[in-house]
């Protein structure tokens, strides 16, 4: 290919990688495309043409061939040349109709005697081919083409006028090598014409499929560009409508990662924050007993009480942590069993009793039917203490925490509704965020690590499961849950 500063030139400068990297490409699909597009219609065309062609020449041949051969049918009648086939006249016509056609004709009478053959050869023989048999019987001539062997054989009847009975049969055998030869003539031009064609359409391809191709070029350097960090914006190319779809996508896909890495970033602050808190608390406690002399044995209790809470708050963040990294790492392998999803709350609520005591809070299950599932029984447990623990911490005095536990033929419905102190609208999308409080000070007055509902949401979706919640502000809280009753994953 003579292409200068096209793609052929290029290719036949690099190494294998390279070659199979155009073939893969968008832009050799588009050619082959375009050839086969171009190609085929070619190919019908050419086909159409020559079996037209050669339709038409065999049906002409036929035609002619009939009318003379009837006529000569009738002059053999009326010369009655089967009882003598001296006739100069018809002798000579039937030699010319057999020279003029390239073929051979055969006179056989009643008795299937061959009476004349313009080659010679079988004159006195006895010839009882299906063809003459079937004349006979039909009393009717019949055709056949035989394109391998490049002839058309034909029978005609010779009828005796008066008694109308067959009298004999021409079998006349006319070649169609001449027309054979026509029909190889126009197939090599037809072969010739797809060449041309099929070159013209791939250099034609080579230039539209680089112009189709050169959108998504662009595409692939913005992201490129992205990638490498030259750029952070949204990027876009709209000649398309697939390039402007792929642009958008991408575009999600980015704001997505931004999202996820100022997630971490304020993650990564929240868990340093989190953990640092206790362990300032700690050493102020530390440095004040030892920046002091003969400590007074109730202090030093004090302050060893506080640091002991301290502690266990270090270790519950660290055990949450711990929660929620088994809870990603552990979504394949779930221990799924068949549970008593009523029996389970009610264990939990028998283990949060005393805590919820502390504050006169009542813990309230609605149970009105067994409900069996296929659950993971410690993951769900998680979920659901998490929920009602939140219930009594976020509640006031005195108050209530409500159980419900509901089911169709396909899922099972909990509802952990509270009278508490609610959740602002403008927070409830937020508190399944790791880390995320209402209190945004990270005030200790109630007691927590901001990842309880976290943990929660994530062991309900392992189970393909939905939550969703109901809150205003002062007058309390519902959290909603739906969990498929047989195993989902």
């Amino acid at each position: 290919m003579s292409i200068q500063n096209g793609e052929w030139v290029i290719i036949s400068r690099v190494n294998l990688k390279d070659k199979l990297t155009f073939f893969k490409s968008l832009r050799f699909r588009i050619m082959v495309i375009l050839v086969l597009i171009g190609i085929f219609p070619c190919i019908i065309a050419t086909n159409v043409v020559v079996r037209g062609y050669e339709n038409r020449a065999v049906s002409l041949r036929i035609m002619n061939v009939r009318n003379q051969c009837e006529i000569l049918c009738n002059s053999l009648v009326t010369e009655d040349y089967l009882g003598n086939t001296f006739s100069d006249v018809l002798n000579s016509e039937l030699s010319l109709l057999s020279n003029i056609y390239n073929g051979r004709i055969l006179i056989i009478d009643s008795d299937f005697k061959v009476v004349k053959d313009t080659y010679d050869l079988d004159v006195g023989k006895t010839s009882v081919s299906k063809e003459v048999i079937s004349c006979y019987e039909d009393k009717k001539g019949q055709t056949q083409y035989d394109d391998r062997n490049e002839y058309i054989e034909m029978t005609f009847p010779i009828d005796d006028r008066d008694t109308g009975e067959i009298d004999g049969v021409m079998l006349v055998s006319v070649s169609t090598h001449e027309i054979q030869q026509n029909v190889m003539i126009l197939e090599d031009q037809g072969i010739l014409v797809i060449v041309i064609v099929s070159l013209l359409v791939l250099i034609l391809g080579y230039f539209l499929a680089g112009i189709l191709v050169k959108p998504f070029l662009r595409v692939t350097h913005a992201i490129e560009d992205v990638t490498d960090g030259y750029e952070d914006q949204a990027i876009s190319v709209p000649d398309y409508t697939e390039t402007k779809q792929i642009t958008d996508a991408f575009n999600k896909m980015l704001t997505r990662v931004q999202t996820l890495d100022n997630s971490r970033q304020e993650f990564v602050s929240n868990v340093s924050h989190e953990l640092k808190t206790p362990l300032t608390s700690m050493k102020v406690l530390a440095d004040s007993l030892n920046g002091q002399d003969n400590v007074p044995i109730e202090i030093y209790k004090d302050f060893m009480q506080d640091i002991t809470m301290e502690i266990d708050r270090e270790n519950k963040i660290i055990t949450d942590l711990l929660s929620m990294v088994r809870m990603n790492k552990e979504s394949q392998t779930l221990n799924f069993e068949n549970v008593d999803i009523g029996a389970m709350l009610e264990r939990i609520i028998k283990q949060l009793k005393p805590v919820a005591a502390k504050r006169s809070i009542e813990l309230i299950l609605e149970n009105t039917k067994p409900v069996m599932a296929e659950v993971d029984e410690i993951k769900l447990s998680l979920a659901f203490t998490n929920l009602i623990e939140n219930g009594i911490k976020y509640n006031i005095e005195g108050g209530w925490v409500r159980v419900s536990l509901t089911s169709d033929r396909k899922y099972f419905y909990v509802s952990v509704a509270d009278c508490g102190i609610g959740i602002a609208e403008d927070q409830q999308e937020h508190i399944f965020e790791r880390f995320y409080r209402v209190d945004k000070s990270h005030s200790t007055e109630v007691e927590g690590t901001g990842l309880g509902l976290s943990i929660t949401r994530s062991a309900i979706v392992l189970h393909r499961g939905a939550i969703k919640v109901n809150s205003k502000e002062k007058e309390g809280t519902t959290f909603q849950v739906r969990i498929p009753l047989s195993r989902q994953i």
